[in-house]
This record gives structure tokens, sequence and C-alpha cells, in this order.
């Protein structure tokens, strides 16, 4: 199995390269042409060894699922053959400015972009489009060029990238753990091929990032004129291209609508221009034509546009007043994302509906509320994550939270790391709650514990006594 997969990678790369060296025109994604030797350079050296110790465990799993997890599973190789070349290509180059990288990472970009666009939504298969397609955003530690890039460094790269992926591959854990063991073993081995696998290579050979040539051939230049509109941007800085949103700009960069827009136009002064004059015979007490009888027949009742309106709430993400971030009927926008929090602020999800939201960074405080099938990556948590009247929703927190509150609500999946194991979770009014902990191990699944929605009061010594009711497998 791992030779065959080895001499199809190899034959991949070969064509790739064949095709850059005829012209390219036959492929949208041909690498430069290497024209050097590399073969016994130690960093390509362990790149191979990494695909043969996890690529191949990757590829095994999907083959034996097939179809269109087969397919995705491909293009993530794909993509790695490209990071390869790449990696050859900077070695024989000097460092080029943004423009010239963006077109020299244009090859590992469209891949990216041929796994995002398999994520359809409603596909059985969902969730592991997204964690082929976020786990991608890994390989963009290629990019990064200095702490003022935009970026954090390769290895923290790599692993927060896999923190979104993680997301998703736990669903898959989830929901093939019965079912299927196929798709459990290759979510694992999607795992190991960037935790340790992706990880370890970088921090051995690239932990300050990629080496340029200073003294090699300069970079290809970009196009004299934009691309257009269609052409899928490089992945620096890799959050850009994954996560941005139109949901995600200020408000205050939207034109106005409604009331808002009735008085822009008071306060600009130009209140009666395009009013016309009303004459003495336009007036009702003058038209003969008017009668003062009013009719109750052959009039149809007229529905209000102000009922159809306020039923279509604006999307909304937003900080207010520097403390706030409200994020608001938001409706099957699975990449909102806010990056830019501290720990004096905090988070109001309110009204939103089959979205994820991921939280980078500390905050004080995280509230959904009338949400359904909402789900919820964060890191850090000061006072209190809180789940309310919601309906399907799942929320995973990657670092510390010291009290989860779940109220008046139906279904809520909560993953917990090690470091927040030691939260205090208060539930009310709630039934169908699950909290999800790491297991022994890194190999190991996630441990499901259902909390109890049952409870048994028994008046005992002139007090009730409350305890949660059991079942048994048995």
């Amino acid at each position: 199995m791992e030779t065959k997969l080895i001499e199809r990678l190899e034959a991949a790369v070969a064509r790739l390269e064949a095709l850059s060296a005829g012209g390219g025109g036959v492929s949208s994604r041909c690498l430069p042409d290497i024209g050097v030797d590399m073969s016994s350079d130690p960093s390509i050296i362990a790149f191979d060894d990494l695909m043969d110790q996890y690529a191949a465990k990757v590829s095994g799993a999907a083959e034996k699922i097939g179809g269109q997890v087969l397919d995705v599973t491909k293009l993530v190789l794909e993509a790695f053959s490209v990071e390869k070349q790449l990696l050859k290509e900077i070695k024989q180059t000097q460092k080029p400015d943004m423009a010239g990288l963006t077109e020299f990472l244009k090859p590992l970009n469209q891949v990216i972009m041929e796994v995002t666009a398999m994520e359809q939504r409603g596909s059985e298969f969902f969730n592991h489009f997204k964690s082929a397609g976020e786990s991608l955003s890994a390989l963009a530690w290629i990019a990064y060029t200095g702490k003022d890039c935009g970026m954090s460094m390769p290895i923290a790269h790599v692993e927060e990238s896999w923190q979104a992926a993680e997301f998703y591959t736990n669903k898959v854990l989830v929901e093939y753990k019965i079912k299927d063991p196929n798709h459990v073993e290759w979510a694992k081995a999607l795992k190991e091929l960037y935790l340790p696998g992706l990880r370890d290579y970088v921090k051995s050979h690239y932990p300050l990032g990629p080496v340029w040539n200073a003294s090699g051939k300069k970079a290809s230049a970009a196009p004299s004129k934009a691309p257009p509109p269609s052409a899928p941007a490089a992945p620096c800085p890799p959050r850009a291209s994954h996560f941005s949103s139109e949901s995600s700009k200020p408000s205050s960069s939207q034109p106005k609508q409604g009331m808002s827009a009735v008085f822009q136009e008071i306060n600009s002064g130009n209140v009666t221009f395009g009013l016309r004059k009303v004459t003495d015979d336009m007036k009702s007490k003058n038209r003969t034509d008017r009668s003062g009888v009013v009719s109750t027949t052959g009039k149809k009742p007229r529905s209000s546009p102000a009922t159809t309106v306020s039923k279509v709430r604006t999307p909304k993400l937003e900080l207010q007043m520097g403390r706030k971030w409200a994020v608001e009927n938001q409706i099957g926008i699975k990449n909102l994302v806010i990056d830019d929090c501290d720990a004096k602020q905090s988070v109001y999800v309110f009204g939103c509906k089959d979205s994820v939201l991921q939280i980078h960074g500390k905050v004080n405080n995280i509230t959904l509320d009338k949400c359904t099938k909402m789900g919820v990556l964060f890191k850090d948590v000061v006072a209190a994550f809180e789940i309310v009247n919601c309906n399907g929703v799942e929320a995973q927190c990657q670092g510390f939270a010291p009290t989860i509150s779940v109220d008046n609500t139906s279904g809520a999946q909560l993953y917990l790391s090690k470091g927040s194991l030691d939260a205090s979770i208060t539930t009310a009014k709630s039934i169908d709650i699950n909290v999800l902990v790491p297991g022994a191990d890194s190999n190991s699944d996630w441990v499901e514990h259902p909390l109890p929605q049952q409870y048994i009061h028994v008046y005992k010594n002139g007090q009730f006594e409350t305890s949660p009711v059991s079942h048994s497998g048995a």
C-alpha cells in the first residue's frame, strides 16, 4: 500500500513538472521547473519521510471509504506534493515582495480552493470536506515572512490551523464511532498527518519560516493588472481567504437603510427637495369628486409592508462601544471569525442559525441566545460560557472556561479540552446535553458523558433530597 502511494505521488509530481516545462497550457496549476536535483537535501528527504509515514495512513483509510472522501483525500495529498515542489523552488529563489509571493503561492492556493469548493452544505460528508479544507490552511506556514506578515510563526500556525479542523473531525468521530470504523480511522490519520507530522517537520527544519536564497533567481513577477474577481487569493495571511465574510464588515461601511436613511436626509438640510406645492384645487375640501360618505364595499384589505419588513433582520458582526461583540441573525455562514479581541470584551450571539463562529483569543464572557444548529469554537473565557434558549448547538473549548451554563436548551454538545475539565457546568430546564472529554492519550477517542435530565426527590428528615437518575445498559 505505501509503495503504491509513493509511486502515485512521484508520478503526479513528474506530470506537473513535465507540464510546466512544456509551457503550462494544459494545467492551471503548473509548478516551476526546478532544474536542480535536490533528492539529497535533508529537508526534502524529511518531507518524503513525512509522506511515507503519515500520508499512507490517510490514503489507506480513504480507499476503504471510497467516493467523495477518497476524492478530497487525493486533493489533500496533492496539496502536500505541491508544497514540496515550492520548498524546492524556495531554495533557488530570492525572497519576493508581497505581490511576488502571492503569485509564487498560487499553485498551492488553487488546490486549497478546489477542496473548499467541495464543501456542499447538506452533503453527508460535509464534516469530512470541512476537516480537509480547514486543515489545508496549515500548509500556508510557507508564506511566513516575518513577525509583521500578519500570521503566527510556522509551528504555532500549523497547530492553530489544525484546531479549526479538529472541530469537524470531532463530529466525524462522534457520528461514525459505532456506525463505521473506517471513518474514525480516516479522521485519526488526518490528525496525525498534521499533529505530529507536519508540526514536527516544521519544528525541525523551518521553525522561523522558509529560507530563501539571497543569491538565487528572482521569483516570477505578479501580473501587471489585478486578477479577475473569480481568481482566488494567495493564502497569506491564511485566515483572510478561509474565514472572511461580508457579514464581518463594520456596519458603518454599509449604506444606511430605513429610518437611518430618513434621519440622514433630515440632517443634510435638504428636506424639501423634490416636494410639490399643494394648490387649492388639490385640497380634499375643494374636490367635487370626493364624497363625505365612507364606502365599505369593493375594497380589499392591504397588507402592511411594515409587517413583512420587520421579519427580515439584518445580519450583524461588530464590536459595540469597544466592549461587546454582537453576532446577530447570521444564517448559514460557516466562517464567522472574531480575531481582534481581549479579556475585557464579551461576545453575544443572538438569533443565529446553521452557522459556525470561531473566537481567536481570550474574552471575558460568551453568550449564545436563541440560536439553532450553531457551532462555537473558542479558546479562553475569563468568566463564563452561557447557552440560553437554544436548540441543537455545539461548542468546543480549546483552553480554559471556569463556568459553563446551559439554560432552557434542547440538544447541546460540549467539547472540553484538558485545560477545561475543572469547569463547573450548570444546567436548568435543558435536555439532551452531552459533554465530550479527551481520552486517556492523544490516540484515544473522545469520551461522551450525557448529563442527567431526570431527578428523584425523596423527603427525608424534614427536607427533600434530590439525586439524578442513572440508567444502566443492562
